[in-house]
């Protein structure tokens, strides 16, 4: 099993910004498609995009991909792959499934034929008729789209967004990896400003500290794959090393972080304290319209209140303060993700650029406004 598919899975929108990130760790060898990527690679590298990748949502193992218009193909398919070489005698093997535009759409009766024939095929190895599955978890998902079948395996365990700094969130928070997404989407690097002045959790601020000073994003978190039968876990020990050693921790940085709520600064800096990175943002409370910047070429990333998180009034309101601070700092570049369609209107300008991406299931739009270069 060396040479080996792995599939990147993304929030959809984002499947340029982790083929960007993918590319810049030297893979080649992509194939595009929505919300997924699969990359030609080899079996350490399931530890690599695991422990490295910062926009992708998991990294599964692609097992076998077939077409399946009847049950019956479906498990005969399954039936044929050599599930000992992937399942021990006691993993807690569970199965997941999905099914879009494909003949086989019931998903339940996928997930039951799957399973039937893995258990038919371990039986043959393992010679037992029972598996009690006491082990170590093993995600395993069949997904049909347009009558082919792909089997495979949940390397990552829980999603990446789970880095393992957040132990506490304020209403309802940005994920990680979108807070990472909306960061690579800018211009942003470590010789300007970067302000969120409704910062929350501190979710984007300390996605922007661990991407300037190469934190990688797995290092605090365990993943499925590494009690796999098949992996060795010092290969995971060895890129973890090396995540390690290069980590900037002298890179200085000028990061602040404000919100409205002293609960939410409290829970952002105890964030920011387990990753060792309360020295590099500035977490203060105040309203937005208090908001003392310098005119210098900064860059504003945030997610403003929207939604249900706060009336239409008050969301309209704070858009307007968002604006007249960017007409007073005009050397400044914006880059704000709203579901409101109404933003640009309350801002008081037209974006640059308007990107639409969905933070879950809610479509929300990335409004970006570029500000003049910095001065060499």
């Amino acid at each position: 099993m060396e040479n080996i598919k792995l599939i990147a899975t993304t929030n959809m929108g984002l499947e340029a910004v982790t083929k960007r990130e993918l590319l810049d760790l030297g893979y080649e060898d992509l194939e595009v498609s929505d919300g997924k990527i699969k990359i030609s690679c080899q079996l350490k590298d399931i530890a690599i995009l695991n422990l490295r990748l910062r926009t992708a949502e998991r990294v599964l193992l692609l097992i076998d991909s077939f077409r399946a218009e009847t049950f019956e193909e479906l498990f005969d398919k399954v039936f044929e792959i050599r599930w000992w070489d992937y399942i021990a005698e006691d993993d807690q093997f569970i199965i997941q499934g999905r099914s879009r535009k494909s003949k086989l759409f019931s998903i339940s009766d996928c997930q039951r034929i799957t399973e039937k024939a893995i258990i038919e095929k371990l039986k043959m190895k393992y010679k037992v008729s029972w598996f009690e599955k006491s082990g170590p978890r093993v995600k395993i998902e069949v997904s049909l789209l347009n009558d082919i079948a792909e089997i495979t395996m949940d390397t990552s365990g829980d999603g990446l967004h789970k880095r393992g700094y957040r132990e506490v969130n304020y209403k309802a928070p940005l994920s990680e990896t979108i807070a990472a997404s909306l960061v690579k989407l800018t211009f942003w690097n470590k010789d300007r400003i970067l302000a969120d002045p409704f910062c929350g959790s501190g979710t984007i601020p300390i996605e922007a500290a661990m991407i300037e000073k190469n934190i990688a994003p797995g290092l605090m978190r365990d993943f499925d794959f590494v009690k796999f039968k098949f992996f060795d876990e010092d290969i995971f020990k060895e890129e973890k090393k090396k995540c390690y050693s290069e980590i900037n921790y002298d890179e200085k940085l000028e990061i602040l972080a404000s919100d409205v709520s002293h609960k939410a600064i409290q829970i952002a800096k105890a964030n920011a304290e387990i990753l060792g990175l309360d020295e590099d943002i500035s977490f203060f409370q105040k309203d937005i319209r208090d908001l003392d910047l310098p005119d210098d070429y900064g860059v504003i990333i945030t997610n403003p209140p929207y939604g249900e998180r706060i009336g239409k009034e008050d969301v309209d309101e704070l858009n307007k303060e968002l604006g007249e601070l960017a007409r007073s700092l005009k050397t400044w570049s914006y880059y704000i993700i709203t579901a409101n369609e109404n933003f640009e209107k309350n801002f008081g300008k037209k974006a640059d650029r308007n990107r639409k991406l969905y933070n879950g299931r809610l479509k929300t739009y990335y409004y970006q406004y570029y500000g003049p270069k910095p001065r060499r």
